[in-house]
């Protein structure tokens, strides 16, 4: 059965327990957390309890690969990964999603697949590495990743299909889709428009629907070939004036997927 999710970062600044309220408030079915500065985010205990405080299953744990989480659990990213899969087997969650590793990070990098494959092994979660987009300095494009950010460049087991990042790339989704075929077993549900006219890179993370990416055509195939990931919404809400707005945001954000994922509106 396919779950649709909220990850926690869509009421980001909010805590996380904000996000495990409105996901149930909404009618989720689930939530990502991402790694934080938070200790909150790092703890298998505290998110057990709010699991069971608002009845939200905890679908997937995000790592924390962003330059803003650069010194959460230390520095060293194999550590990183495995503190992440470690949290995410300790509270039931299925997968981790993870970046590529960022050209810096070489020796990383070198054994990435590696620690990958032996990190989901060892914790019996789905390593799953996310699509991501080519940086722009100064309108110049700027390889931050090694080999680069498209998952069909490593042989990898598991990928997350991000809309978003798919925009900025340049990349229909719905190709990207077919392209990484059994080994896609998580989604961010969002929408993206890419780069604007000067080229400048803006991750949108909007609504589903309000880009330019196939979001509704790569639910309805995935509902109809039985697809058995989780859908996570992964969208912008920082612009909502009140509470009641970025509830309704997030409501529009469930009521698409929904839409989209029943069996007699999926198509193959």
């Amino acid at each position: 059965m396919m779950n649709i999710g909220m990850s926690a970062s869509c009421v980001y600044p909010l805590s996380v327990e904000h996000g495990f309220r409105l996901s149930a408030e909404v009618g989720f079915d689930g939530v990502e957390v991402m790694v934080t500065n938070d200790k909150t985010t790092q703890s298998a205990y505290r998110l057990r309890e709010l699991s069971e405080k608002y009845e939200q299953p905890i679908l997937s744990i995000h790592a924390p690969v962003l330059l803003l989480t650069h010194f959460v659990w230390g520095r060293d990213p194999q550590i990183k990964l495995e503190k992440s899969a470690e949290l995410a087997a300790e509270v039931g969650a299925s997968t981790v999603v993870v970046h590529p590793p960022f050209r810096w990070q070489a020796g990383y990098a070198e054994q990435f697949l590696d620690i990958v494959r032996q990190t989901s092994d060892d914790y019996g979660v789905h390593i799953a590495v996310e699509n991501m987009f080519p940086w722009r300095i100064r309108n110049t494009s700027v390889a931050a990743y090694a080999p680069g950010p498209d998952p069909r460049e490593l042989d990898c087991d598991a990928v997350t299909l991000d809309f978003s990042h798919a925009a900025l790339s340049g990349h229909n989704a719905l190709e990207l889709m077919h392209a990484y075929g059994d080994r896609l077993k998580h989604v961010h549900l969002c929408d993206g428009s890419g780069p604007d006219e000067d080229q400048r890179v803006f991750d949108e993370h909007l609504l589903p629907g309000q880009g330019g990416q196939p979001v509704a055509e790569v639910l309805q195939h995935l509902t109809a070939i039985g697809w058995k990931g989780n859908v996570v919404a992964e969208v912008n809400t920082r612009k909502a004036k009140s509470e009641a707005e970025r509830i309704d945001l997030l409501r529009q954000t469930l009521d698409f997927a929904r839409l989209h994922t029943t069996a007699q509106l999926a198509v193959a």
